[in-house]
């Protein structure tokens, strides 16, 4: 109806709103038209003759206002509705009850109050219920936007191989900032291997060293001059050199980095391929491998200088008739690990050491038995109680090595036999079996978490490092009174760095796999601790003991003088032969040549040292306890580590 038209109604003329109830409001409500009529013209009084279109009247609508006309449009309802109406009407009810108004805040009471605000209509039920929709519609949109989004627009990638570790973790410590003792520590040590080479000498570091055992290996046509003496002797025996040799390599591939931030690392790679080159050479064939240069006995009735020797140097070697499946083992873990190292440095020499590696792998393997039975001779000096342990070492480095998982199935399914799950033992050149928990830990922690065997390694893996943690219900008592970790009376020094070198490796494990914490029946340990524990032992190595001494030699103020070597302790000008030289070993005064980056044996149980060249046990140095605390010092010199895996498959 428009303007117009209502304009023409006389003024008691009344427009009505046109109220339409909606179809979803109730299916059969009746809609309602009102509109108005023109009614009697004389007065109001003769409304009350109105009458409606439907025939009733006035009395019976009281609603209808005056002077209007309804007009009730509705659906015919259904049988069954009909029925229920006039069942209700003749009953005297209401088909549609009227809701009470609310009632006005004042007047409620307490518990009325009470109700209407947790149930009420804007009551807490209700923003409650409104919070969990959007918490869930938040829920879900985030994670389709991390999950979907992101890695298709190449924000990130969600399988990263080493998450890093929470920076929470060390709130207040620049993980790049270097301390500054532990890497003036890494300088000295990592001189003792230029101290212990041998052959000809190339960029002479160490002046009172020069070119030694040239004819090594001449009578079977082979260049094995190069490698490095063990100790304070003459003897290259194979079998610790080439523990040296993955154990370097190990602490390179996890703190390469940190060598290279105080200019260590070239140092760490040329010595280690020293040693590479020499146990290449020593593998002339897949079957045979030379493992000793020089005879012990024969060495030791000489006291003399090595570019002075003039005696014989025999060599010694095991093969298929006379096998020596740990010494083998060792060096082919050796040459894999090395492999690794200098992949991205010379791929043609990585290439060759990981197809020594593998045939070696193979040999010890086939041909199975121990060099201390095959040659009886071996045991007076470096004795080998079993080589299950090898094995296994050499088939996790080669699994590293290689990506091939034959090798990991190999430490599964002959873990029974060789792992003694359940049971730690002590790292050693002897003993490999916690260097192989702990490098199987890196896989089950980054990688295959399924394998059973693998879970079974790092369990071992960690009831040995609850043992190292002095507050630890499982701690070891094998330690002195000012808390150094002391295992053997001889070079009870290569136990400590040993140990503490694979706590600093697993605490990173754990930090870059964010692994929070290590179970030690009952009680938990964080990262920090197996770090610190490590800490306390380098600190104690380089000085913070009871005899205010560094055993690194060269470190500090005050380390030992008189260390137990043929070469530091024998003048470079003297004129002495093989027997006259003893004269140098019983003498009372410090030697003339320093052997700096010595680690020697270390003090006694008491936390006493005796300084003299005598005192075989506590003074003399070897290669490999300087490749362990190189492997110690390199983890602890930054504030903390993060490790990414040196596989690349």
């Amino acid at each position: 109806m428009n303007n117009t038209m209502l304009s023409s109604y006389p003024k008691h003329f009344t427009t009505i709103p046109i109220p339409l109830s909606s179809k979803s409001q109730h299916r059969h409500v009746h809609s309602l038209l009102r509109f108005p009529i023109k009614c009697s013209s004389s007065s109001d009084s003769n409304n009350n003759n109105t009458t409606s279109i439907n025939g009733n009247s006035k009395d019976s609508q009281p609603d209808t206002p005056p002077n209007t006309v309804e007009i009730r449009f509705s659906r015919r309802p259904s049988r069954r509705r009909k029925q229920k109406e006039e069942e209700m009407m003749n009953a005297g009810k209401q088909v549609v009850k009227a809701k009470p108004p609310p009632k006005d805040w004042e007047s409620m009471n307490l518990t009325e109050k009470a109700i209407e605000l947790y149930v009420g209509e804007k009551g807490l039920l209700f923003w409650l219920n409104k919070f969990a929709y959007a918490s869930i519609f938040i829920i879900i949109g985030g994670w389709i936007l991390f999950r979907f989004v992101g890695p298709a627009l190449d924000l990130y990638q969600l399988d990263t191989p080493t998450p890093l570790a929470p920076e929470s973790m060390f709130k207040e410590e620049d993980t790049h900032q270097v301390v500054d003792k532990y890497a003036n520590a890494l300088s000295i040590a990592m001189q003792f291997f230029d101290v212990q080479k041998s052959g000809k000498l190339v960029n002479n570091k160490i002046a009172w060293r020069g070119d030694s055992a040239m004819g090594d290996g001449s009578e079977v046509n082979l260049d094995l001059s190069k490698g490095m003496y063990d100790a304070g002797d003459h003897v290259k025996f194979g079998f610790p050199m080439a523990f040296t040799a993955t154990v370097l390599s190990w602490a390179i591939l996890e703190y390469g980095n940190h060598m290279n931030m105080v200019k260590q690392l070239e140092n760490a790679q040329e010595s280690l391929k020293w040693i590479t080159d020499f146990l290449i050479n020593a593998h002339p064939s897949e079957n045979v491998l030379y493992i000793q240069v020089g005879e012990p006995k024969l060495d030791h009735t000489c006291w003399e200088r090595p570019e002075a020797m003039t005696g014989k140097r025999p060599l010694t070697q095991v093969n298929a008739s006379y096998p020596g499946t740990d010494v083998a083992a060792e060096s082919a873990a050796a040459m894999a690990a090395a492999s690794l190292v200098f992949k991205s440095i010379d791929s043609a020499y990585s290439g060759t050491l990981l197809k020594h590696a593998k045939q070696l792998f193979k040999f010890a393997d086939t041909y199975r038995g121990s060099y201390s039975i095959s040659i009886p001779k071996v045991k007076d000096f470096y004795n080998s109680t079993g080589f299950g342990d090898e094995l296994l070492w050499a088939a996790s480095w080669l699994y590293h090595a290689s990506g091939d998982k034959s090798y990991l199935t190999y430490v599964a399914t002959n873990g029974n036999a060789f792992a003694n799950w359940g049971n730690p033992s002590w790292f050693s050149w002897e003993n490999k079996l916690a260097g192989v928990q702990v490098l199987l830990s890196r896989v089950n922690l980054f990688g295959s978490k399924e394998d059973i065997s693998l879970q079974l390694y790092r369990q071992t893996a960690e009831t040995f490092l609850c043992g190292l943690l002095p507050e630890s219900p499982m701690a070891t008592s094998q330690r002195t009174t000012d808390g150094l970790l002391w295992v053997n009376q001889w070079n009870p020094m290569q136990y400590t760095v040993a140990s503490s070198f694979l706590a600093v490796v697993y605490s990173d494990y754990m930090l870059s796999s964010q692994t929070s914490n290590l179970y030690c029946s009952g009680k938990l340990y964080d990262p920090m601790e197996l770090r610190n524990f490590a800490v306390s032992q380098l600190d104690y190595i380089l000085g913070n003991n009871r005899m205010e001494m560094s055993y690194l030699v060269g470190y500090g103020s005050r380390y030992p003088q008189q260390v137990h070597h043929r070469g530091a302790s024998i003048p470079v000008d003297a004129n002495s032969n093989c027997s006259d030289g003893f004269k140098w070993l019983h003498r009372e005064h410090p030697n003339p040549n320093v052997a700096v980056g010595a680690l020697v044996g270390g003090p006694s149980l008491s936390d006493t040292y005796t300084d003299s060249r005598n005192n075989t046990k506590e003074s003399e140095p070897t290669t490999y306890n300087s490749a362990l605390i190189v492997g110690l010092i390199s983890g602890l010199i930054t504030a903390s580590s993060q490790l990414e895996s040196f596989v690349k498959n």
